[in-house]
């Protein structure tokens, strides 16, 4: 729900009679089975990728302390870990908003494991502005973020071994990458970063389906199409959802449902305190 505006009346489509709007929708159907089919295509390059081996001893922080690599395999032939850009020191309303986006969308992880998929976030401790804190501290507080945002995937810092995870990338920024187990070896076999990870996303492409879009300024949309959306930021929770005014104001969106649901947005050492738990604005 959203307090803005309605869009002017001249931001609406032509009216027609449903022989003349199915027409249209059949002439666009060609395209999208197209567009399908090519997906279908590049799915399949990637499976004839070659692939590189990394160290499958290389040093995570799990809840229960040290682990390797191939220990967040969980067993399974495949991972695909997301790794999760991260502010150290600092409270849930400056974490990375596209971030949160991203890694809210992944919830159900029993269609993954159906097929020897185990999936988890490896925090990188670190993001592309700031350099990371004390390893274990900022797991700690990263752990505390995915319980305020009620998530329950596995969660990792990638913080002790960052450079040979990402060797040839930029550490900090997030990236989503798949990796294969053979016995106690560990190969990865693909990577993508920025709008690749929208392959984690379920609400921009349901935004696609709809006839304003993501309501951003790059899209090519008829004129007087809204377009004031720019941010995955907000300066005032449910129900007004409106992008944030200016960076880094605001905080990310789905952060809103949980402050109302009373969860505390405190990443810092828990201390108990006599008026109870406290939020960070």
């Amino acid at each position: 729900m959203s307090n803005a505006p309605d869009p002017r009346p001249s931001a609406l489509p032509p009216v027609v009679d449903r022989d003349a709007f199915q027409a249209e929708l059949d002439r666009l159907r060609v395209r999208e089975k197209a567009h399908t089919r090519e997906g279908d295509a590049i799915a399949a390059a990637r499976r004839w990728l070659p692939m590189v081996e990394v160290d499958a001893d290389q040093e995570l922080i799990g809840p229960d302390g040290p682990l390797t690599l191939l220990e967040t395999f969980e067993g399974r032939r495949q991972l695909i870990a997301y790794y999760f850009m991260w502010n150290p020191a600092r409270p849930a309303a400056e974490q990375c908003e596209g971030c949160t986006f991203s890694a809210g969308q992944v919830a159900e992880l029993s269609h993954l494991h159906s097929r020897d998929i185990t999936y988890a976030v490896f925090s990188q401790g670190r993001n592309v502005a700031v350099g990371g804190a004390d390893p274990r501290t900022s797991y700690e507080e990263s752990l505390r973020y995915r319980d305020f945002m009620g998530w329950r995937m596995p969660w990792y810092s990638a913080q002790p071994s960052l450079g040979g995870l990402l060797t040839g990338r930029e550490a900090g920024l997030f990236h989503l990458v798949c990796y294969l187990r053979d016995g106690d070896r560990v190969f990865e076999t693909y990577w993508t970063t920025r709008r690749g990870v929208e392959a984690m996303d379920y609400a921009y492409a349901l935004m696609d389906l709809t006839v304003y879009g993501r309501q951003e300024s790059w899209e090519d949309s008829p004129p007087a199409w809204p377009q004031e959306c720019t941010d995955t930021r907000s300066d005032a929770g449910s129900p007004r959802w409106q992008p944030a005014s200016g960076r880094p104001g605001g905080r990310p969106i789905a952060q809103w449902p949980r402050l109302e649901a009373g969860h505390s947005d405190e990443l810092g050492a828990v201390r108990p305190r006599p008026d109870g738990p406290h939020r960070c604005h």
